[in-house]
């Protein structure tokens, strides 16, 4: 029999805010002992208020990790001083490694309406952090969704769905952390289960409804971090329930963050800011 995660400890989240103004709540890095390798920050954003959201993201560097942009609703527009061009709509969603280095934007292309997502960041290794920054755009349509007995609904972002018999594998491969990335809609009561690996690090995030873990309770918009052990197992609230899943293989090497850049030595921060500070951080990108 499967040994079954249970509920370790729950990350509140706390209002903050990024890029130019944007209003969000952070989990998961909202201090340097609030997270879970390889995550480093999970982010939800979720407004109807354009002054919200509407100043968005101005260009801004990156080095030494992943971010992932998973939209629920909206459309934000990525550009890059590679020339690369990408949009982000609802239902997509778009897995960019900084690697060496990346300098970006990403913009509303709205001006009215609900702007609701998250962003997460996962780290790399430090023999990937220096690589060549690269990207996966995903459409919506790329994304399989998959019906499972009871009403559930799981779209696939990331890893392999094993459910109800059912196995599916999402567009985003060859990561190194080997990435599960599950948005799951649960109606009031019904339970989940999903297989994860040993050894990988966990965690469930609802973002509507609540949900139960044994006599535990993980309440909306908060992280709940999960023990070792083979198989994550919830049960939806008194309500329907939407919630992610994250699981992937920790590092366990040194982090080192300043701000938008993340390498394993105070050293490797130093020598980042230099390259930003004299120009040659794009060129050797």
């Amino acid at each position: 029999m499967s040994t079954p995660r249970t509920l370790r400890q729950i990350i509140r989240s706390v209002p903050a805010s990024d890029g130019a103004g944007v209003k969000l709540r952070r989990s998961l890095g909202q201090t340097p002992h609030l997270r879970l390798d390889p995550f480093l920050m999970l982010d939800e954003f979720s407004s109807e208020n354009p002054d919200d959201y509407v100043a968005g993201f101005p260009a801004h560097p990156h080095r030494g990790f992943e971010t992932v942009t998973y939209m629920l609703d909206g459309h934000m527009l990525h550009e890059d001083h590679l020339g690369n061009q990408g949009h982000l709509k609802s239902g997509g969603a778009q897995w960019m490694t900084a690697g060496r280095g990346i300098i970006h934007s990403e913009m509303p292309q709205q001006e009215s309406g609900r702007m609701r997502g998250f962003q997460l960041w996962i780290n790399l290794p430090a023999k990937e952090k220096m690589k060549p920054a690269g990207y996966q755009d995903i459409q919506a349509e790329q994304i399989p969704v998959v019906s499972l007995a009871g009403g559930a609904r799981v779209k696939v972002i990331a890893g392999v769905l094993e459910s109800d018999g059912t196995s599916v594998e999402g567009p985003i491969r060859g990561v190194t952390t080997a990435p599960l990335f599950l948005d799951v809609h649960l109606p009031a009561g019904t339970r989940f289960e999903q297989p994860v690996g040993a050894g990988h690090s966990a965690f469930v995030y609802p973002y509507e409804g609540s949900l139960n873990l044994g006599d535990k309770t993980v309440p909306r918009g908060d992280a709940g971090v999960l023990v070792d052990g083979e198989v994550i197992a919830v049960t939806a609230g008194d309500e329907d329930t939407r919630f992610i899943v994250l699981a992937a293989l920790p590092l366990r090497e040194p982090v080192v963050q300043y701000g938008p850049f993340v390498m394993n030595s105070r050293e490797e921060i130093e020598q980042a800011l230099r390259d930003y500070s004299d120009g040659t951080f794009a060129q050797a990108a």
